[in-house]
């Protein structure tokens, strides 16, 4: 895991800026505004240039991305950053000034919406929310450096706003360094464009191992979007064999892994031991919840999160596959397959660019995707035999006398993948263990049962794969292709963008980016100067020193975020975080209308400005990002973001240029009683609409709100 974590630290450098930037332009316009003597809806424009920068930019940035390439586009906004910061240093006046800050957000509004992106196409399941909180953690950092570097310039004779600004060019520079330099492509992005080779590198360095199998044929099935999915209970155990031959006597099947002689033996689970999953499905609740207008698909993900059994050293592990190869752990026995290579070559040869070619057609079927994959595999039609998915003579044998065995692979979190080989087409199942201990077992204990050791009860989310239809002759379908806009039509597409629209909107107007853009001018208003009066500093200074502490305060809350976001959860850190930012706001409401004395009351403010943004960091701040980064189709991803992103950045302009008028119309009282109201709309969307993703991989989460939006869209239909 060390690859990916370091290559996460170096891709939210331009978070960095970006905090860098928020609290530098924060206490800038004091002096802006004494140099320049600006009108207050102009103070707002320079404040929200930036912002109207990042809307421009992310208006095209997702399917350019989609296009080119993360790593192409980060290091764009490398420059862009470089570029302002230079500019901003030189401003003889207002118009260059917005010029530079337009500048700023370009570079700024690629960071926000492709670093979460980037990390998430490159990061373990295990600790994919745990790296995606590093932006939050180090735009924290970036504004309390900033922070601190205003307030040492606020003591001098003259301050320059420009010096302040223009201070930017220089740790862009580190960042323009890594992303040249540093920064691999995302594998997911090489996968889509059928560079195979090149994705199985990055996976290795990524991995710190040689053999990225298991990752390569889930960034493979990643590709597809939408699909009849259906929801299967399964009793499995794992299986050594030297033939892939079917196996149907007393409902038994094989599911295929995705090593050569790898798979597992499953049958359908009795009714008396339907999982919580496969009952919830089966007897329709995932259209018609307990609670009214509750998205079942909440409900679904719920189940996907049950407690599972725990191993003697008291860690949560998976019973089933307790050595699972995940997307990131090590395991030198392991020979690498060798398939992607011929992929990769059989895919250039008529679909460059199959991803997000509109008008591309339907091409002879043994130039696809998929071919090669199937292209070393017996063509004997007198036997019923299973072709390997993913075969390859040079592939070694794996054997696995347990499901124990420590060479269990897997897909990451204790999810494992199999196919099934069923009229003439594959099908793919995602299994996940259940978490009851009392439904594990010897599989001679079942009815019609045989010898061969044990059994686990496990939920399997089964549709089509990536690698079928394939006829007895060898031919396969052509990739998925056509105009990616249609693809934003798909039922799991739609109810994911309604969830990631829908709680950018709300945190935006939770108010946050407005109070850090205006921390100091609130802090004064609120009284921080009779604080500091006694350490003889002007009340600007002393606004700017509180900024800084608060900004400082940040850090071991993100902190706490971080060890939280893949135990707890994104879905519960909202909803315990949320409750805390509406009690803060009440009591700052209440403490503008009642008057004890200024010591007080300025203290008072103070504390819950410190707190709201705290909590506000621990939970609202980083997740919205993480949910846009995982809940999309690999194909849809960057143009879905592109659509949050832009969302996020329109709600930002407006918060971030009105606040200045609200706070003169309306004052503080009014401000933060909307913002509390927004908060409390928050909790119940949050509540109702947003589900658990931690742990699981980008692929298995699109399937499930596929099947999910399908499962709902039909409850009368038996999706089981």
């Amino acid at each position: 895991m060390k690859g990916a974590t370091l290559v996460a630290l170096a891709a939210t450098i331009g978070n960095f800026l970006q905090g860098w930037d928020n609290a530098t332009i924060a206490g800038a316009m004091v002096y802006i505004n004494k140099d320049m003597n600006l009108a207050t809806s102009v103070q707002g424009l320079v404040v929200a240039m930036s912002l109207i920068g990042a809307t421009v930019i992310t208006t095209c940035s997702g399917p350019i991305s989609d296009w080119l390439g993360r790593r192409p586009m980060l290091i764009l906004s490398s420059v862009m950053y470089f570029l302002s910061g230079l500019i901003m240093l030189w401003s003889p006046n207002v118009y260059v000034l917005c010029l530079a800050r337009l500048l700023d957000g370009f570079g700024a509004g690629l960071a926000v919406t492709l670093v979460p992106v980037y990390i998430s196409e490159t990061a373990p399941p295990e600790i994919r929310g745990q790296l995606n909180t590093l932006p939050q953690f180090l735009g924290s950092g970036g504004m309390f450096l900033s922070y601190c570097m205003v307030f040492a310039m606020s003591l001098s004779d003259a301050p320059s706003w420009r010096a302040m600004l223009g201070v930017l060019s220089i740790p862009s520079l580190v960042y323009l360094f890594f992303t040249v330099f540093y920064l691999p492509e995302s594998p997911r992005w090489l996968v889509s464009k059928g560079r195979m080779d090149e994705a199985k590198k990055v996976l290795q360095q990524l991995c710190d191992r040689e053999d990225v199998t298991d990752e390569m044929a889930l960034l493979v099935e990643g590709l597809d979007i939408g699909g009849e999915k259906t929801l299967e209970d399964l009793l499995v155990t794992l299986e050594e064999h030297e033939t892939l031959e079917t196996v149907d006597e007393d409902g038994q099947m094989r599911l295929v892994g995705t090593h050569e002689n790898q798979s597992y033996i499953a049958r359908p689970a009795p009714d008396q031991q339907q999982s919580s999953l496969g009952l919830r499905s089966r007897h329709g609740s995932l259209a018609n919840q307990s609670v009214i207008h509750k998205d079942p698909l909440v409900g679904l993900f719920d189940s996907l999160h049950e407690k599972m059994p725990e191993a003697a050293d008291g860690n949560t592990k998976s019973g089933i596959f307790p050595h699972f190869g995940s997307m990131f752990s090590t395991n030198a026995d392991v020979k690498p397959a060798h398939w992607e290579k011929d992929v990769e070559s059989q895919f250039n040869k008529d679909h460059d660019d199959y991803a997000t070619d509109d008008n591309a057609a339907d091409d002879d079927s043994d130039n696809d995707l998929r071919s090669p994959l199937m292209s070393r595999q017996t063509t004997s039609m007198d036997k019923d035999v299973i072709p390997h998915p993913t075969g390859g003579s040079t592939l070694s044998m794996r054997r696995h006398s347990t499901l124990n065995g420590e060479n269990s692979v897997g897909i990451g979190s204790g999810w494992h993948m199999g196919y099934r080989y069923d009229n003439g087409e594959y099908k793919r199942y995602y299994l996940k263990e259940d978490g009851a201990e009392s439904r594990r077992g010897s599989i001679v204990s079942l009815p019609g049962g045989h010898d061969g050791g044990s059994y686990v009860h496990a939920s399997a989310l089964v549709s089509r794969s990536v690698l079928g239809p394939k006829s007895v002759h060898g031919s396969a379908v052509a990739p998925p292709t056509g105009p990616l806009w249609s693809a934003l039509l798909e039922p799991g597409v739609k109810r994911a963008l309604v969830v990631g629209v829908g709680i950018q909107i709300l945190q935006q107007f939770s108010g946050i980016n407005g109070v850090l853009y205006y921390t100091p001018q609130i802090l004064e208003r609120a009284g921080v100067d009779i604080l500091l009066s006694s350490f003889g500093l002007s009340s600007i200074s002393a606004s700017f020193l509180i900024s800084g502490l608060t900004t400082l305060l940040m850090l071991p809350a993100i902190v706490v975020a971080m060890r939280l976001m893949d135990v707890s959860g994104r879905r519960a850190l909202l909803l315990w975080t949320i409750p805390v930012l509406i009690f803060s706001l009440v009591v700052l409401f209440i403490s503008e209308l009642v008057h004890i004395s200024k010591v007080v009351n300025a203290a008072l403010s103070t504390v819950c400005v410190v707190l709201y943004i705290c909590f506000f960091v621990m939970g609202y701040g980083p997740i919205p990002n993480i949910l846009c980064s995982e809940i999309f189709p690999t194909r849809v991803r960057g143009l879905c973001i592109a659509i949050c992103a832009m969302v996020f950045w329109i709600c930002d302009i407006i918060v971030t240029y009105s606040l200045p008028v609200l706070l003169s119309s309306i004052g503080l009282v009014g401000v933060f009683s909307i913002y509390a109201a927004v908060c409390v709309i928050s909790w119940v969307f949050v509540y109702l609409k947003v589900p658990e993703t931690k742990g699981m991989p980008l692929e298995v989460i699109t399937d499930y709100f596929a099947f999910g939006a399908q499962a709902s869209s039909a409850p009368s239909k038996d999706t089981t």
